[in-house]
């Protein structure tokens, strides 16, 4: 069985719920500081969420309003601003303590680092806001647990293209078979695959509803020993928490049957 030597995190919705309660209220909070009448209810952010990546879900979202003002220009400037705000208010939420980490997170991440099993982070939020999620989730030195971290800007396509999957691999200096990613959403499900990695998928708020053929599981979350998780493991039921030797035994199924 080959071994597992690393686990790559998106952040957003899989780390923790960061979509409604934190991102979403984030940039309602920015727009309401330069006086824009936008309000992202929602229904509103879940469509938006089909834009990967802050900045430009501002921009399609103002070229759907007001596609003359954002045609301007001036207009990326002022989107910078209004994402530099919103990062600003979401660090704030996260240090109030309005976001936590999801169920079976924490536990995975310390077996993971007790294993030897190096950790990572591939996402398209900014590196901002990942350090004070991980910081305020894993304490003040919750960013040193991954070793590489990728994170906003840091390449020019984002999620659905496989860029940040394969930048990262590139800087662990590892192969797609020798690692595994968690995702939530089918952006980042396609993104990993693009990158030719096995994926573990835990639904969050926005993508209940999402498909996500290829995943090798499909959750409500990583599950608890007292919390199980519940979903499907290649199309059949599964219930329990994911543990390393769990995502050791599909990953090393996987390669086997290939």
């Amino acid at each position: 069985m080959p071994r597992l030597r690393a686990l790559i995190f998106d952040i957003d919705g899989t780390l923790a719920e960061t979509e409604r309660d934190g991102h979403r209220v984030a940039f309602n909070r920015a727009f309401a500081d330069l006086g824009l009448d936008w309000r992202w209810d929602d229904a509103t952010y879940c469509r938006l969420l089909s834009v990967t990546g802050g900045k430009e879900r501002i921009l399609h979202h103002w070229r759907s309003v007001d596609p003359d003002g954002a045609s301007r220009p001036w207009t990326q400037t002022r989107v910078a601003d209004i994402h530099r705000r919103k990062s600003a208010h979401y660090e704030t939420l996260v240090s109030q303590g309005a976001i936590a980490l999801r169920p079976g997170v924490r536990r995975l991440l310390h077996e993971a680092r007790d294993a030897g099993v190096r950790l990572a982070i591939a996402t398209t939020t900014t590196l901002g806001n990942v350090t004070a999620l991980l910081r305020h989730g894993l304490g003040a030195d919750g960013d040193a647990w991954f070793e590489v971290i990728g994170a906003g800007d840091v390449v020019p396509r984002k999620k659905p293209a496989p860029d940040i999957y394969l930048k990262v691999l590139g800087d662990l200096k590892l192969r797609p078979e020798d690692c595994v990613a968690v995702e939530d959403s089918a952006h980042g499900l396609a993104a990993a695959a693009a990158a030719g990695l096995d994926t573990v998928i835990t639904r969050s708020t926005y993508t209940r509803s999402d498909t996500f053929p290829g995943a090798v599981a499909v959750l409500d979350h990583l599950g608890e020993p007292d919390t199980p998780a519940e979903g499907t493991v290649r199309d059949l039921p599964w219930r329990g928490h994911v543990s390393l030797r769990t995502l050791e035994t599909w990953h090393g199924t996987l390669a086997a049957a290939g």
